[in-house]
């Protein structure tokens, strides 16, 4: 089973319904729940994914939407190796940088996102969902 790191972003187009981004989030994470592919995001991604959502639905709401959504992926710790390597990374975003560096602690070969150009320096191979899609 491929292992797939999913940056926040991705996860926000499937549980916002973000459309025209919604339809690849969606077909991502069906391939997760069919055991077709195995997704990871970091713990930050959590607490990122309360904040966006809480803006828009309650926090009962949001609570139950991240709960169904925590049984699709699998959660990555960040700790202080990694925010010492993003920190010293030459990433124009430091969360960014969290993101791929949660990846590469875990041995997760591939990272996707919707902002492809903010991991221009990226050791990882980076994709949108679209174009990992086609390769599946």
């Amino acid at each position: 089973m491929q292992k797939v790191f999913v940056d926040t972003d991705v996860a926000l187009d499937l549980l916002s319904g973000r459309l025209p981004h919604y339809e690849y989030a969606a077909r991502l994470f069906t391939l997760a729940d069919k055991k077709i592919v195995r997704l990871f995001i970091s713990a930050l991604s959590f607490s990122n994914l309360n904040y966006i959502l809480r803006r828009a639905r309650s926090a009962n709401d949001v609570r139950k939407i991240l709960v169904d959504f925590r049984i699709l992926v699998n959660v990555l710790a960040v700790d202080d190796k990694i925010i010492q390597l993003a920190l010293q990374a030459e990433f124009n975003d430091f969360e960014d940088a969290i993101q791929h560096f949660t990846a590469i602690e875990n041995h997760v070969p591939v990272l996707l996102t919707r902002n492809t150009r903010d991991y221009r320096k990226s050791s990882l191979p980076v994709s949108t969902p679209e174009q990992f899609l086609k390769t599946i």
